[in-house]
């Protein structure tokens, strides 16, 4: 298949695109609430997919099939985007969303082998631990200066952290989960299904807690393109693959590169400087990523 052969540059491009989901929350934020938003991108990423798969001929999974993909799409999608966009919206630092977010490849690597027996080598944490201590060098600095001013929310600070916590904790359960439950049938109509979950899930939340309305301008519209094209197609698709031709310890662990790809992003598009600790730190986590990555978990 295609998709085998390019298997070596999905972790790259994956790195990329998620990493604008951060910025895309923030510049959607004016035109959309965050879960309103989220619904609208689920239904419209999912009749596309659906009307795909239908064109065709996907063949459809079995009925426990179809109930775990719908499941597994309320974890990785629903809890999951829905907490993390909601903090960002009562103004959580994004730093300290992303420091919290380093803590998911470590709750992946202990759980995935509880769960599903996957087991790490001694050079595999030590790439965990590395890079996770790398990301704190890289973050620390800014966190310390975003922690310096208010919150700017109504929301308790410690109600905002438990969200997010809850946040990492679903998508670190629903990368275990599609593991274990979706490893064989056609990935177009699972992620249809996934789509069909996070909708049904999400927008409940969206009618109680927000006024479901929009303001329909070109800057909603591009948002809301990428979001569904480039988030909901491009780097969950690239997951999605990467979870089930790998381990979803190795998958996991690809987050911790996304704080520095958003700060040299920054950099480059802001002109937002990078001190010589932050540097260390992306350079540390890197390194962090490589061990993990450069030998394959091994199975109990």
């Amino acid at each position: 298949m295609t998709h085998k052969r390019l298997l070596f540059l999905f972790p790259a491009l994956f790195v990329l695109i998620w990493s604008t989901g951060w910025i895309v929350a923030k510049y959607a934020s004016p035109y959309a609430e965050p879960l309103s938003f989220l619904t609208l991108r689920y239904a419209v990423a999912g009749v596309l997919l659906a009307a795909f798969c239908f064109a065709i001929g996907a063949k459809w999974p079995s009925r426990d099939v179809f109930l775990h993909a719908v499941m597994s799409g309320v974890f990785l999608h629903a809890i999951y985007l829905g907490g993390i966009w909601w903090v960002l919206d009562q103004q959580m630092p994004s730093t300290l969303s992303g420091i919290m977010a380093a803590l998911q490849p470590l709750m992946t690597a202990f759980l995935a082998g509880a769960i599903i027996g996957e087991r790490l080598s001694g050079r595999q944490w030590l790439g965990l631990l590395l890079g996770f201590i790398g990301l704190m060098l890289a973050l620390i600095p800014k966190l310390a200066a975003d922690l310096s001013l208010s919150f700017g929310s109504n929301v308790s600070w410690t109600i905002l952290i438990g969200i997010n916590f809850v946040a990492m904790l679903s998508v670190t359960l629903g990368t275990i989960y599609q593991k274990r439950y979706l490893q064989s049938g056609d990935l177009r109509a699972i992620t249809t299904l996934q789509y069909l979950g996070a909708f049904l899930a999400t927008l409940p939340m969206a009618l109680f807690l927000e006024n479901f309305e929009f303001i329909w301008s070109p800057q909603f519209f591009g948002a809301m393109a990428w979001s569904v094209f480039g988030l909901s197609f491009g780097a969950i698709g690239l997951l999605v693959i990467l979870i089930r031709e790998g381990e979803v310890s190795r998958a996991a662990t690809l987050i911790y590169l996304i704080p520095p790809t958003i700060a040299v992003q920054a950099f480059f598009l802001f002109g937002e400087r990078l001190s010589l600790i932050e540097l260390s730190g992306m350079a540390l986590t890197v390194f962090g990523v490589y061990l993990v990555s450069k030998k394959r978990v091994k199975k109990a």
